[in-house]
């Protein structure tokens, strides 16, 4: 199986080659002496994990105790900076500035999520610019609220997504860079797919990802979103986005084989639960105003048999340049 390299994801290899080669190596958590401190702490990121993500819950919980932790860990570090910027009471730019150098530092044995995000981050050697590009992404939403074509809206994705991948892929386990163009291309294909999920809640707090070029493509306006209105054309549009977002989900497909034996299984089914919102979508008729996409937990459960002999039996045949 092969795939093709879109024109917009050469500047997101440029971004994630940049981190990969940032790479120092490290081996402890500053300041941190007992393992009890650090067991509570990856327990307080588990427990975040699963009130927040049940899909990335499950997931997860394919992976070996270690890993498992470590991801729960990642997790609960991009939840903590997701929430920073989505308080609007407070200054969220100093707010994270303050979250960059308790990460870095790590001393406080009381912060529980920056301890345990710390030691991963060092056991499994993951670049630190992942984390900073990542903090950058979310920073994004102060800025900015609109994206006026899919390459500058797959940056936004790489920010907030494709860097989660890219970090996960160290927990995980992997071949080597070949890897990175696959998980670049998963991240934006879950966050496109979180985004067609949640217009209502986006438009909430004002802010629209759909790209205003594709929009104005489609005739829709401003005022269809605001009024919900499922129309011809929104039908229309949301057939476009959704095959698009299911086709980047199969070129990131090939990558699951270049990971370690024992995570393949895990990021086949945070793939491909996700991608079962599209068909929820699909099955409500693309009315994504008045409820909110998912997939139920006896469907998650019925997928899995299918997840498991797909990522089991997987190959990996190479990438078209």
């Amino acid at each position: 199986m092969t795939t093709t390299m879109h024109t917009w994801e050469q500047p997101l290899l440029a971004l994630a080659h940049d981190a990969w080669h940032s790479l120092t190596h490290t081996t402890a958590v500053h300041g941190v002496r007992d393992n009890a401190v650090l067991d509570e702490a990856y327990r307080y990121c588990e427990s975040i994990t699963a009130e927040h993500s049940r899909s990335f819950h499950l997931a997860s919980s394919l992976l070996p105790s270690e890993k498992r932790r470590a991801v729960r860990a990642l997790y609960a570090f991009c939840r903590i900076t997701d929430d920073i910027v989505d308080q609007p009471d407070q200054d969220a730019e100093s707010t994270l500035a303050q979250w960059r150098y308790r990460l870095d530092h790590a001393a406080d044995e009381t912060d529980l999520v920056a301890l345990a995000w710390t030691d991963t981050r060092m056991r499994y050697r993951i670049p630190r610019k992942y984390g900073d590009q990542l903090i950058d992404g979310v920073a994004r939403d102060l800025r900015q609220q609109r994206y006026a074509s899919f390459d500058d809206l797959a940056t936004y994705c790489y920010g907030v997504a494709s860097t989660v991948g890219l970090m996960s892929m160290h927990i995980v386990g992997f071949s080597g860079p070949e890897a990175i163009p696959y998980a670049i291309k998963l991240g934006v294909a879950l966050q496109m797919t979180n985004i067609l999920r949640d217009v209502a809640a986006d438009l909430a707090s004002d802010r629209v990802y759909l790209p205003s070029s594709e929009l104005i493509e489609y005739d829709i306006k401003r005022s269809d979103l605001d009024e919900g209105r499922v129309t011809d054309r929104w039908r229309r549009f949301m057939k476009f986005q959704i095959a698009r977002n299911r086709q980047l989900y199969e070129e990131s497909w090939p990558g699951i084989a270049l990971l370690d034996p024992d995570g393949r299984l895990a990021i086949a089914a945070a793939a491909n639960l996700y991608r079962g919102i599209l068909d929820d979508i699909e099955a409500h008729d693309y009315d994504v105003f008045s409820r909110r996409a998912h997939v139920s937990k006896l469907g998650k459960l019925r997928r899995l048999p299918g997840i498991w002999w797909s990522a089991r039996t997987l190959r990996f045949d190479g990438i078209d340049a």
